[in-house]
């Protein structure tokens, strides 16, 4: 029988659903696997420590998330053309003596959205969060279509980056930067929202803007899936917008994680029903 050991670093992670996401695929594929988590508030030690340490232990992959997608970059011995596109790592490959970096965040959103949104306007989207997923997020948008899209951060100079990588890759007038000050005008003037901050999170509770800024002509989007259901999509909810969750980018983000680990091709609605039993233990 194939034995695999993989993990996922980052910060608070023990919530997380991965473990239980990739294990159970691997059971229908007959292979042993083993999905640690590397809680860097727990283990201690820096993210390259970590990545060194796996490598050394005979791990085959890591996932990596908040917030270390960029902090990982400087120990890794590649990257994927994704990957080194974007500036963001979550997905590392152990491939013999090399720790190769991936980004599977952009194509996991995009088709969570394609899934679930398929006919959302997006001619103006702002969004909120310009780190690690935000990156992902906003290239997967743009790609996907949208107009423009404004970025919004608590710290502008990472929002300012970020406006002028994405500005370089698809036009100037497709991407721009605001201040959370800006948010009101903002969205009274939006089709989309898109939330990619750790707000919402078991460990990050809270809303990462004022509930009246929500509105029926808005479609509102949140990275987060733990929990599934945020305080944002509840407000946005009641708010008549139609809303999408993170579990559809954490099952797409998933499959192409396991595809890189075994080799082996996921079954993507046994993982969403997978996703649908976990959320409700």
């Amino acid at each position: 029988m194939d034995s695999f050991l993989v993990g996922l670093i980052g910060s608070g992670i023990g919530p997380s659903l991965s473990p239980a996401l990739h294990e159970q695929e691997a059971a229908h594929h007959g292979v042993h696997y083993v999905y640690r988590l590397l809680d860097i508030d727990r283990v201690g030690g820096d993210v390259g420590e970590l990545v060194r340490t796996a490598r050394r232990f005979g791990y085959d992959g890591l996932n990596v998330t908040h917030p270390c997608k960029q902090a990982v970059i400087p120990y890794l011995d590649e990257l994927s053309p994704d990957a080194r596109m974007l500036g963001a790592v979550n997905t590392v490959v152990f491939d013999g003596e090399r720790a190769i970096g991936h980004n599977t965040d952009w194509t996991g959103f995009a088709e969570s959205f394609a899934r679930s949104l398929p006919d959302a306007p997006t001619r103006q989207v702002v969004q909120l969060g310009a780190g690690g997923a935000g990156i992902a997020v906003a290239h997967a948008l743009l790609t996907m279509g949208a107009d423009r899209i404004t970025l919004v951060d608590s710290d502008p100079a990472r929002a300012r980056a970020l406006t002028g990588e994405l500005a370089a890759r698809f036009g100037a007038d497709r991407a721009r930067h605001a201040t959370p000050a800006d948010l009101p005008e903002l969205l009274a003037q939006a089709e989309g929202l898109v939330h990619a901050t750790p707000t919402g999170m078991a460990h990050h509770p809270g809303m990462p803007l004022p509930a009246e800024l929500l509105h029926p002509g808005l479609w509102v989007a949140d990275i987060v899936y733990r929990p599934l259901e945020t305080e944002l999509l509840q407000h946005a909810r009641a708010a008549g917008c139609r809303t999408l969750d993170g579990g559809g980018m954490v099952v797409f983000q998933a499959i192409h994680a396991f595809r890189l680990f075994t080799g082996r091709e996921p079954d993507a609605e046994r993982m969403f029903a997978h996703l649908t039993d976990l959320i409700a233990v």
